[in-house]
């Protein structure tokens, strides 16, 4: 559509927004005059369901009531409670129910995936991920490299982007793919990246990591409940993630976990165990032998955490109601309105170096500033915008269509205008 830098529009707008009542759902963060802020901070932790409270007083109520027998009788009794989030998880990350599991926190089902899937060999021992990944992933593939007696000076390979440019192009990664394809064991690229928001290709990549005979996996902690995912169509075979962020799961909440059905009854695949991967019919028998769960319950390894499996679902009913396809129908809105107002104002100080291409983007846009970056990001601050800063120059935003208005964003760009207009 067409927009201009009117805030008449912005209020047409919200008026218009079919999930504008949503915003209701969610404790927004107040200023110091008790006002609303502008919460713009998602891609770092989302905010907060009203109902979460009474999912999780639920669950406290069970256990002052019942104590240990709460396992089983429960309104939600704990035993199977995960498998209470299975088909809203699947239904979430484009899976089937047997590839998903809610388990451990996301760089622990990291490690766990590449214990399966990281078997270097003296031919084929190399991982492939960004130049500019998270940088706890690349602190987890260096110690996996490590672990294995290799070099990650030689083993481990970054994605760089050409020279004058911020993101990465697919046919770059498929290039290094067909020249280092049969040194590469595993690809593991962020499915966004935090710091550009680029969404990547995963589709893509997945193919032409597998015609070098290499395994893919993706974090998606950027990208789940951010964009449509498609991990089983796109033949992914692991991808892992949090749900602190986009998921409004709480603050360190528990994570997620996808393994393709393929490797669901493969018990060759070497895994560190824990007895609730063990078969469901024999685990209180107590034996030594361990019969892993068909799928990713299989790779589970200690009962999971009710309380936070609790807030979690009172998030994943809320995204079950709208439909990814829906929410993802708002944030390019949202995200091509932001990037329209900033891309039209006088100012000179920042740039947007997220992908103008609405398909290459979720909901953030990662703003460069030229100079006075960090004051500009304290005004924003101090005028009741929360949103993030990255070093050495960059303001993240995120605008969630859950909660997020257009009248948020357009009043975000005032005062990002009136802090450069300022010299920040």
């Amino acid at each position: 559509m067409t927009f201009t830098d009117d805030k008449n529009l912005a209020e047409k707008l919200d008026s218009e927004d079919a999930l504008k009542d949503h915003r209701s759902r969610f404790f927004i963060p107040k200023n110091k005059n008790g006002n609303d802020v502008i919460y713009l901070c998602g891609n770092s932790l989302g905010l907060q369901p009203k109902s979460v409270r009474n999912f999780v007083e639920q669950e406290l109520k069970d256990w002052e009531m019942l104590g240990v027998e709460g396992h089983f009788y429960a309104k939600n009794p704990w035993m199977p409670y995960h498998e209470l989030l299975t088909e809203q998880t699947a239904r979430l990350v484009g899976a089937k129910p047997i590839e998903v599991v809610v388990m451990n926190t996301l760089t622990v089902n990291l490690h766990l995936m590449l214990v399966s899937f990281y078997r270097p060999t003296t031919l084929r021992h190399k991982i492939v991920i960004e130049a500019h990944a998270f940088p706890s992933d690349r602190y987890a593939v260096e110690s996996q490299i490590r672990f294995h007696g290799f070099d990650p000076k030689l083993s481990l390979i970054e994605l760089q982007p050409r020279a004058g440019e911020t993101i990465l192009r697919t046919e770059d990664i498929e290039d290094v793919l067909d020249a280092d394809g049969d040194e590469i064991a595993v690809v593991l690229i962020g499915g966004v990246n935090y710091y550009t928001g680029q969404v990547f290709d995963m589709e893509r990549i997945t193919t032409a990591g597998q015609a070098q005979g290499c395994v893919v996996g993706f974090d998606l902690a950027h990208a789940a409940g951010n964009i449509p995912l498609k991990l089983h169509e796109w033949n992914v075979d692991f991808a892992v993630w949090c749900s602190y962020k986009y998921l409004n799961a709480g603050p360190g909440n528990i994570a997620g976990c996808f393994v393709h059905e393929r490797h669901a009854t493969n018990q060759a695949i070497p895994r560190f165990t824990g007895w609730w991967g063990q078969n469901k019919n024999i685990r209180f028998n107590m034996g030594p032998t361990f019969d892993p769960i068909p799928g990713a319950e299989g790779w589970q390894l200690s009962n999971p955490p009710i309380l936070p499996l609790a807030a979690l679902r009172a998030s994943l009913e809320i995204f079950d109601e709208v439909g990814m396809e829906t929410l993802r129908e708002k944030s390019v809105r949202l995200t091509s309105y932001l990037e329209y107002l900033l891309n039209n104002h006088p100012s000179k100080m920042f740039s947007i170096i997220t992908p103008a291409d609405s398909a290459q983007r979720g909901c953030q846009l990662s703003i460069r500033t030229k100079e006075g970056g960090k004051k500009i990001f304290d005004h924003l601050m101090a005028n009741g915008v929360v949103c993030d800063w990255r070093e050495p120059d960059v303001i993240r935003v995120a605008p969630v269509p859950l909660y997020n208005s257009f009248t948020d964003v357009f009043r975000f760009v005032e005062i990002l205008a009136s802090g450069t207009e300022a010299g920040g």
